[in-house]
């Protein structure tokens, strides 16, 4: 079966809840596609990424789209466990994601990846407030912060983490990285706000992090809150 009808049939038993027949279509797919990554990248990410899509559009009853993410979530938990981690890159990533449920899923079909690609992974999931990202960041100084699947009423805690991050100095060393959510449906939004690092996948966000951990911001990208402190400077 070719990947496009995985997903579609995917898709179809996710939003009836029919957990049985799921669980078939996940199985078939590890034998087309092979290892767990795979298998996130080919399937439960671009399934994911259908089922928000229809229901922002208002395509997809709430019902469904809740008995869809939380047979998603259960299916990412097992495909990890599938998955060897080596921490090979001797970094570590922390991470937070906004505060919906299929925001926390997509962020940790990140995450798994992340892990699997060698990083030590710290994820804080949805719902930690601002000051308290902020103290971990400064106190645990990670290589990279990452802040994915937010959705646009996250942006002002996320605008602001980066904005006191710099402002205090706090973890300089510190790649911080956005992706998913909004920032897939605003282009230039990531680099505007003074994120060093941005992507549209958790596939993506894993190849940059990779090959580009010493990219960082540019004063001359950002755009947004530039008035906001010139006028507070007057």
């Amino acid at each position: 079966m070719a990947h496009e009808a995985l997903v579609e049939r995917f898709f179809e038993t996710l939003i009836t809840g029919d957990r049985p027949a799921t669980r078939q279509v996940v199985d078939q797919a590890r034998g087309v596609l092979g290892s767990p990554e795979a298998l996130v990248s080919e399937l439960f990410w671009p399934t994911h990424q259908m089922i928000e899509k229809l229901y922002r559009a208002d395509q997809l009853s709430r019902m469904n789209h809740h008995m869809a993410v939380r047979l998603m979530r259960q299916l990412v938990d097992q495909n990890a466990a599938r998955m060897t981690f080596n921490y090979t890159q001797d970094k570590t990533v922390l991470a937070f994601c906004g505060n919906a449920e299929n925001e926390e899923l997509g962020a940790q079909m990140a995450v798994d990846l992340l892990e699997a690609g060698g990083y030590r992974v710290l994820f804080g999931g949805a719902g930690v407030a601002a000051d308290e990202i902020i103290g971990r960041v400064n106190d645990e100084k990670p290589d990279v912060l990452l802040m994915f699947c937010s959705s646009a009423s996250d942006l002002p805690d996320i605008r602001g983490i980066i904005d006191t991050l710099a402002e205090i100095g706090a973890a300089p060393g510190t790649q911080i990285a956005v992706g998913g959510g909004v920032f897939n449906r605003a282009e230039g939004l990531a680099e505007e706000i003074g994120a060093d690092q941005w992507a549209t996948s958790p596939m993506e966000m894993v190849e940059l992090l990779l090959l580009e951990p010493e990219r960082r911001a540019e004063q001359s990208q950002r755009t947004v809150g530039r008035i906001r402190r010139r006028a507070k400077a007057a």
